[in-house]
């Protein structure tokens, strides 16, 4: 396969999120706005992409009877380091993502990446699959924030668009209003 075809097929093709339904709790709970869905998807395609790195630099060296455990160790890290990052420099996203952005560690889409197509390719591929699975992750989450924002609360990004007359349904802005 093209190296494009490895970022792209994220994008549309294989989009985690309305082609493959993976990782579908966070996307349901924490895209109430535009600003939760960019950093969820900005903190899971910076998780994307660096497991997959050293999963596919690692791969030969890891026995197979503890591949699993070892993606999951190499994915926590990762997820600690955009916690962190988020905390000291987002501290109101980091306090309203809450629980989302440690349970990435087990996010199917990561786990899945890892496993189907970093633990068995090279490098470049397994960066660029990476990326493109967290930015297709990232406009599936900003589609639906956009849209859940916006009947919920009449705005994008917290400046109102509907008017001072629209009566926002608050349910779009709950967890059910994801359904």
């Amino acid at each position: 396969m093209s190296l494009w075809y490895e970022f792209s097929k994220g994008i549309y093709k294989e989009n985690p999120i309305f082609r493959l339904v993976l990782g579908m709790c966070p996307t349901l709970a924490v895209t109430t706005s535009v600003q939760n869905a960019i950093g969820m998807g900005i903190a899971t395609t910076f998780v994307l992409f660096s497991s997959n790195l050293l999963i596919s630099i690692i791969k030969n060296a890891v026995p197979k009877r503890i591949r699993i455990p070892m993606y999951i160790v190499v994915i926590a890290s990762f997820v600690t380091i955009a916690d962190l990052v988020m905390a000291a420099y987002e501290p109101a996203l980091h306090k309203s993502l809450g629980i989302f952005v440690p349970l990435i560690v087990v996010n199917c889409i990561i786990l899945g990446r890892a496993e189907a197509f970093a633990g068995k390719n090279r490098v470049l591929p397994s960066i660029l699959d990476g990326l493109g699975m967290g930015i297709g992750f990232t406009l599936a989450l900003l589609a639906l924030g956009l849209v859940r924002e916006i009947l919920g609360n009449g705005t994008i990004y917290g400046y109102p668009v509907l008017g001072s007359g629209y009566n926002p349904m608050l349910i779009m802005i709950l967890p059910p209003g994801a359904f």
